[in-house]
């Protein structure tokens, strides 16, 4: 596959950028994600860094920003939260057609693939669930203002702004009826809890986007923080349990490394983050609910993408039509075992 980059050009904005290079760079696409592109640069001595620019072809509005994910990676640089330092953020066009974000390499590895996964002790497995919940909550627990982030987003209820957005972003990007998903959508809507704590929300935080230390659980690097914004920290913590299938459920599509021995059931991973947060489980069946709807509604997006330019499709292959259902059935699955879809 292509580079979506010129090299020689991002070569010569890095050395302006203080950037010691030694000869010329080679990329290669990394990460298995369907959103912005990854790229691994690397230089004629080993050095490395991260590239990520926007997918390509026509984009959805306020989808893909990486100069905002900048923006938030800098802020985030002196906190409790581990995030690579950044190198800047190329806007020229001879680079690409489009802003690209360059960044640390950050060393370890990223559970993307079930082989990572099962490289690691089911000692280190269980660490890094319970170190994911514990990052969480050092994540909400930034002071928005103080880091520059105060305006980030709107502070408007949340649930109702979730709803509004990725309800469109699915008419978008709708590539046939899906009469299941609009009532989910209602229950959503039915359901919606009131106005909660207010916290910088990562917005996609699961296994596959953060850099491990294998062997003893760590995390080295939060990454993809492309959908972050203000919002209810409860939200977050309903995400990653939406990615968070566990052994004897029927398959939903998504990335089952978290039905290994060893990794923390969803009840702990909750557990864990209300102990390092402080907060109760209240709203949690509503967001838990609400998370695996975004992976539909994600899912559909990148499968319109695909579609509309295979480049876009990354080595993971691309959603089917088949897998899409798949999420929306856990979805209802979810909402039918918390008691959402009774109240």
């Amino acid at each position: 596959m292509s580079v979506a980059l010129d090299l020689a050009s991002l070569r010569s904005w890095l050395v302006g950028q203080g950037v010691e290079v030694a000869g010329d760079l080679t990329a290669t696409r990394v990460g298995r994600g369907q959103s912005n592109l990854t790229y691994r640069l690397e230089d004629e001595q080993g050095r490395s860094w991260i590239a990520r620019r926007p997918p390509l072809g026509e984009l959805l509005a306020s989808a893909h920003d990486v100069v905002r994910e900048a923006r938030i990676l800098m802020a985030l640089q002196d906190t409790a939260v581990p995030v690579p330092s950044l190198a800047g953020v190329c806007e020229d066009p001879a680079v690409a057609d489009v802003p690209v974000v360059v960044m640390e390499h950050v060393d370890g590895i990223v559970l993307d693939r079930m082989e990572v996964a099962e490289s690691m002790d089911p000692a280190a497995r269980r660490e890094l669930g319970l170190n994911l919940a514990r990052t969480l909550a050092h994540i909400h627990a930034v002071d928005i203002d103080a880091v520059g982030l105060g305006d980030l987003a709107s502070r408007s209820p949340y649930a109702e702004r979730q709803l509004k957005r990725w309800s469109r972003q699915f008419e978008a990007s709708r590539t046939t009826e899906r009469p299941d998903l609009d009532e989910l959508t209602a229950l959503l809507r039915d359901t919606m809890p009131p106005p909660g704590d207010l916290s910088l929300v990562h917005g996609d935080f699961h296994i596959r986007n953060v850099i491990v230390d294998g062997d003893q659980g760590t995390l080295r690097a939060v990454l993809d923080w492309e959908l972050s914004t203000l919002g209810d920290p409860m939200a977050d913590i309903g995400s990653t349990l939406a990615y968070w299938p566990e052994k004897g459920e029927r398959a939903s599509g998504l990335f089952e490394a978290s039905t290994l021995p060893g990794f923390p059931t969803r009840q702990e991973l909750a557990d864990e983050y209300l102990k390092a947060s402080g907060r109760d489980a209240g709203t949690l069946a509503f967001w838990h609910t609400l998370g695996v709807w975004k992976i539909a509604i994600i899912s559909e997006g990148v499968y319109r993408r695909t579609l509309d330019n295979p480049a876009n499709t990354a080595e993971g292959g691309a959603p089917t039509p088949e897998r899409i259902q798949t999420v929306i059935d856990h979805a209802w699955d979810i909402a039918r075992t918390s008691g959402l879809a009774d109240r």
